[in-house]
């Protein structure tokens, strides 16, 4: 008889039994879809920001339609109808290394605009270098009528996890079954995988750029750029999924507008000093979490800028950084940035500034600004995930750097003014009434409690 320790429980979601990639995306939709339906939380979170009403949300999978005289089947369809309002968007759904198909797609964008759907929503591992593109290049003539989404199945992931765990499910029994999702995708078998490969272009142009032979228009710079911006995308959903809360890549207006400025950008910085940077939005931290691969270097590094206090002596100034560091490694590097001075300032590591904060003040006539904090570890070099991975050194930088340093640092903040005690207004009892020669005013400074005290009237002078 074998001991209870050996059983398996039952799951809502098996993950046994898939054969092939057409029953895995199968079962990750199905699951998806009855989750999102079952969970009214979950079902919201997903859809609203897409345009749909707060209502119940309903699904369907496989649904046949005529196009053209042919069978299209999309592997789903939600519908959200509240009132007179009805929210109407057609799934497709790739799971494991499998990519969207810019046909497939297309089709399920006329279908939509002939019924009068509203949306088309794609689910597959593939993470857009920039949030809210579309990682297939679709006919924009067909994005007049109906719009494209897609999820990834990390961010899909992300959200069950912050919704459960952090945001909550007010059903008990609904929140297992969230749960159970949860538990389904994470499961190596489900398809539903994690960013594991820095694509073909990765070799080639690290050995382009160790050989010094980068040139601006090598196919591979722009290739590797995008996926290093997905890349921190994936590593915003990882860490937001462990804070619950929204951790965003830190872009410009214009490269939001314009994603290739973005990548040229990022060319430039590959071709000129082998380096991509990128910056992560946490929100109610001191400031954005900057990261920066080296490749020449072989070195991934990470910082952050605060400013400083604006009283007190410069090593005061030093010790109030010090103090916030103080589960920080001896390694993590300090830079302090004088009132007014130009270029950078004086740099040293954290084991060092611990025992002489002098050491962090270039020169004591000028008060300090600012800070910078940043740590530096080895970077690995393959293009996939393990041991040496550039991938996972990347992930572990930014993850490393937040918990040891960024989440214990907090803005300088002035201390509020204290109410003095009415016993400062109060007249020495050794000095007559008649005698004392002015009113309390909000002038008075707190020494006044050792003078004479107010009292409203002059005295009337002696005759």
């Amino acid at each position: 008889m074998s001991s209870e320790e050996s059983w398996h429980a039952a799951r809502l979601i098996p993950t046994s039994g898939i054969n092939g990639a057409d029953e895995q995306e199968r079962r990750a939709t199905s699951a998806l879809l009855a989750v999102m339906s079952a969970v009214r939380e979950f079902g919201r979170t997903l859809t609203q920001p897409l345009g749909a009403p707060a209502a119940a949300v309903r699904t369907f999978i496989e649904v046949p339609f005529e196009l053209e005289g042919r069978k299209v089947i999309p592997d789903g369809l939600i519908r959200v109808v509240r009132g007179q309002r009805s929210w109407t968007a057609l799934v497709e759904v790739k799971t494991g290394a499998n990519q969207l198909q810019v046909e497939q797609i297309e089709n399920y964008l006329d279908v939509a605009r002939d019924r009068g759907f509203d949306a088309v929503i794609t689910i597959s591992n593939e993470i857009p270098a920039l949030p809210g593109q579309h990682p297939a290049a679709v006919d924009r003539r067909k994005l007049k009528k109906v719009a494209l989404h897609h999820w990834s199945w990390t961010e899909v992931l992300c959200e069950a996890v912050v919704q459960k765990e952090h945001r909550g499910v007010a059903d008990t029994d609904q929140a297992w079954i969230l749960g159970e999702l949860i538990r389904y995708l994470e499961h190596p078998r489900s398809g539903a995988m994690a960013f594991e490969d820095m694509g073909p272009a990765w070799v080639p142009l690290r050995e382009a750029i160790q050989a010094g032979t980068l040139r601006a228009t090598d196919k591979t710079a722009p290739e590797v750029a995008l996926r290093f911006d997905a890349l921190v995308r994936f590593a915003c959903l990882r860490l937001g999924r462990r804070l619950g809360a929204e951790v965003t890549p830190a872009l410009t207006r214009k490269e939001l507008a314009e994603p290739q400025t973005r990548v040229a950008k990022q060319v430039g910085q590959l071709v000129a000093e082998g380096r991509l940077t990128a910056g992560v939005h946490i929100p109610g931290t001191v400031g954005v979490l900057q990261v920066t691969a080296d490749l020449r270097a072989g070195r991934v590094s990470c910082h952050v800028d605060l400013d400083g206090p604006r009283e007190g002596r410069p090593t005061t100034r030093v010790n109030w950084l010090v103090r916030q560091l103080k589960d920080a490694p001896d390694t993590v590097r300090l830079e302090a940035f004088a009132l007014h001075g130009r270029g950078a300032g004086a740099s040293e590591l954290l084991r060092t500034v611990r025992s002489n904060p002098m050491a962090l003040v270039a020169d004591p006539a000028k008060d300090i600004r600012g800070f910078r904090v940043a740590n530096s570890v080895p970077l690995g070099s393959k293009r996939g995930t393990g041991r040496n991975s550039f991938i996972d050194s990347v992930l572990a930088a930014v993850t490393g750097f937040y918990e040891d340093v960024v989440q214990n640092l907090k803005p300088w903040a002035t201390a509020p003014p204290r109410i003095r005690p009415e016993e400062a207004f109060a007249p020495p009892v050794d000095v007559p009434p008649a005698l004392v020669s002015t009113a309390p005013s909000s002038q008075d400074g707190p020494e006044i409690s050792s003078r004479t005290a107010a009292t409203s009237g002059r005295p009337t002078p002696p005759g």
